[in-house]
């Protein structure tokens, strides 16, 4: 098939997909709409070191947005959980699941109301090894992945929120 023809079969595979509606949810990039409503987002401290970390990213993704005036206040309350699984023939365990859940409210600053009650949420697996400090590594960087995780699916939500309630293109 010669250059002219993969370019005319291209642009027609592509015609359909011009009307499917879908748009980008940052158009407009960091001076967009929806990067403006995120950076309006205050992250509320976090108890414990997962809530360090989980705060720390969040920071880190909304102020990388925007670093508008705080209209919402974001509260999270985390619950982090291992769990051994599987025994050796010594009644040791073998393996550990680490789970991190949040349940995160964004709070409209000036009427104090919540706009978005939702949650998150990951797990990993660790192995548990013959070297105790090995294992307490792999449990910390597990929780440091885990955190990074439940960051990006909040911010997710954040923005599909954001995107919901602008007001309608004229």
């Amino acid at each position: 098939m010669s250059g002219r023809a993969r370019l005319i079969v291209a642009l027609l595979a592509a015609m359909p997909l011009a009307g499917c509606g879908l748009t980008p949810l940052y158009t407009g990039g960091g001076a967009g709409p929806i990067a403006a409503t995120l950076g309006e987002v205050e992250v509320m401290p976090i108890d414990g070191k997962a809530g360090w970390l989980v705060g720390g990213a969040l920071n880190e993704r909304l102020k990388a947005i925007g670093s508008g005036a705080a209209r919402y206040r974001l509260n999270v309350r985390l619950d982090d959980k291992i769990v051994g699984l599987g025994a050796r023939s010594d009644d040791s365990v073998a393996r550990e699941r680490r789970t991190l859940r949040a349940r995160y409210q964004l709070i409209d600053a000036a009427s104090g109301s919540v706009v978005l009650d939702a949650t998150a949420g990951s797990d990993a697996g660790i192995d548990v090894v013959g070297s105790e400090y090995a294992t307490i590594a792999a449990e910390s960087t597990a929780l440091e992945r885990l955190s990074e995780t439940i960051a990006d699916q909040i911010v997710a939500r954040l923005a599909l929120y954001a995107r919901r309630t602008q007001p309608p293109k004229s």
